[in-house]
C-alpha cells in the first residue's frame, strides 16, 4: 500500500476480528516469515490479517496470501520517530478498526505499545530471543517485549529468559516454537531440475562434498570459525559455502575475505550470496552447519536442515537443544571452537550412503512432529481467541 497509513474500514456488526502485526522490515529471516505465516492463517480463518512495516520483499507474498501492508517507517529507533510512528498507529488501529496489535521487534514495539494503550485494544509481543545488553537502558528497552497482555516465546530457552529477567509471570507467557513448512521443506518434492540449477549458479564440482552454512554473512553467524574448522580439517577438496546475504556489513565481508586467504582456503570457502530456493540448496549440501557463537532463540537453519534429511552441526547452547537431538539427528559442538567443528565436520563427512539415511529419516521425523507451520498458527490463534473471546470464569 501507499505511505498513507490509511486502510479500508471495515466496521459495523458482524466485521471480521482484525490483527495488526508490526514488524520494522518484511526483508527477509525468521522473525518476518513467522510474521508472513500468521497473516496467512488469520486470513485462512476468516480473519483480518493486517501487517505494518517498512516494506520490503515479501510484502508480495504477504498480499498474495490476502493479507493487508501498511508501509510505515518503523525500522526507525531515533525517540521521536517511535512517538510519530505511535500516532500513526493509532490512527490505523482506529480506522480499521483494529481489536488485537502483536509486537515482533522492539522498536516498532515502542510505538505499538503507545497506540495500543491510547486506542485501548489488545497488546501481544513475541520475544524471539533473549536479547543481549543488561545495562539498564538496554534493559528498558528491551523490556517492551515483556509487556504484552501475552508474551510469546519461540523457545523455551527463551521462554525461561523472559520469566527470569524480565519478570513475566506464568499467566502471560506462552512458549510457541516457531514452524517450518514442511510441504515445502520436503526432499520429494524438490526436483531434479532445480538441483541442477542451482548446482550451474553456484559452479559445484560434483565429486567434492558440500558444507553449507546458510544464514546471513554476520560475525555472530560463525563464519569465521567455520573457516578456521575448514583449515583444521586440511581438506582442500570440499566445497564451503557461505549462503546468505553480506550487503550491509561489507568490512565483516572483508575481514571474512582476509581469514579465508590467510588460512589459503580460496578455492574452498566462496560466498554464494542470497539464495531464493532452499529447499533445493539443502539438498546440494552434505553437511549443514549452524555455528552461532551466540545463542539463538529458536535456529530455524537447524529445523529446515533436518527437515530436508541433511547431517547436521550445530553449536550447542540456545533453541537448539529444543530443535537437534545430539548424536541421533546431528551433532551439538561447544561455540566458538573450531577444533571441535572441525571434529564434528570430519565425522559427518565419512558417513556412509546407509548411515545418511537413517540419520536424515530420524532427523525429518523429529522436526515435523514438532515444529510446523500448522502448530505455531494454531497455538497464536488461539491466544487472538482466548482475549478476544474470554472463556467465563
Amino acid at each position: 500500500m501507499a505511505a498513507d497509513p490509511s486502510i479500508a474500514r471495515r466496521d459495523g456488526p458482524g466485521r471480521p476480528p482484525a490483527v495488526l502485526q508490526v514488524v520494522p522490515a518484511l526483508v527477509t529471516g525468521g522473525v518476518e516469515r513467522g510474521t508472513v505465516d500468521i497473516a496467512a492463517a488469520l486470513v485462512a480463518a476468516g480473519w483480518r490479517a493486517v501487517v505494518a512495516s517498512s516494506g520490503g520483499p515479501m510484502v508480495r507474498e504477504l498480499e498474495r496470501a490476502g493479507a493487508e501492508h501498511v508501509t510505515l517507517p518503523l525500522a526507525a529507533k531515533n525517540p521521536l520517530a517511535l512517538r510519530r510512528n505511535a500516532t500513526r498507529l493509532a490512527r490505523l488501529i482506529e480506522h480499521g478498526p483494529i481489536d488485537i496489535v502483536h509486537a515482533r521487534s522492539r522498536a516498532p514495539a515502542w510505538s505499538a505499545l503507545w497506540a495500543a494503550e491510547r486506542t485501548k485494544r489488545h497488546f501481544v509481543t513475541t520475544f524471539h530471543s533473549a536479547y543481549a545488553g543488561l545495562s539498564r537502558p538496554k534493559r528498558w528497552y528491551n523490556s517492551v517485549m515483556a509487556r504484552g497482555e501475552r508474551v510469546i516465546a519461540i523457545s523455551e530457552f527463551v521462554g525461561r529468559f523472559a520469566a527470569e529477567t524480565y519478570g513475566v509471570p506464568a499467566e502471560r507467557l506462552r512458549v510457541i516454537p516457531r514452524g517450518v513448512d514442511f510441504d515445502r521443506f520436503d526432499p520429494a518434492v524438490v526436483a531434479p531440475p532445480r538441483l541442477i540449477a542451482l548446482a550451474r549458479e553456484w559452479r559445484l564440482e560434483e565429486a567434492k562434498p558440500v558444507v553449507m552454512l546458510p544464514g546471513r554473512i554476520t560475525r555472530w553467524k560463525g563464519a569465521l570459525d567455520l573457516v578456521d574448522a575448514a583449515a583444521w580439517l586440511g581438506r582442500s577438496d570440499i566445497q564451503v559455502l557461505l549462503v546468505g546475504s553480506e550487503e550491509q556489513r561489507p568490512r565483516f565481508r572483508n575481514e571474512l575475505i582476509r581469514r579465508v586467504r590467510r588460512r589459503g582456503l580460496e578455492g574452498v570457502v566462496r560466498m554464494v550470496g542470497d539464495c531464493r530456493d532452499m529447499p533445493a540448496a539443502y539438498m546440494l549440501a552434505d553437511v549443514v552447519v549452524s555455528a552461532s557463537s551466540e545463542p539463538e532463540g529458536f535456529g530455524r537453519v537447524a529445523v529446515e536442515a533436518q527437515a530436508m534429511g541433511r547431517p547436521l552441526i550445530a553449536t550447542d547452547h540456545g533453541g537448539t537443544h529444543e530443535t537437534v537431538l545430539a548424536g541421533e539427528t546431528g551433532w551439538l559442538v561447544q561455540p566458538g571452537n573450531p577444533q571441535a567443528l572441525g571434529a564434528a565436520l570430519e565425522a559427518a563427512l565419512a558417513l556412509d550412503p546407509a548411515q545418511r539415511q537413517v540419520l536424515g529419516a530420524h532427523g525429518r521425523a523429529w522436526v515435523t512432529e514438532r515444529f510446523s507451520v500448522a502448530k505455531m498458527c494454531e497455538a497464536t490463534l488461539a491466544i487472538y481467541h482466548e482475549l478476544l473471546f474470554p472463556a467465563p470464569p
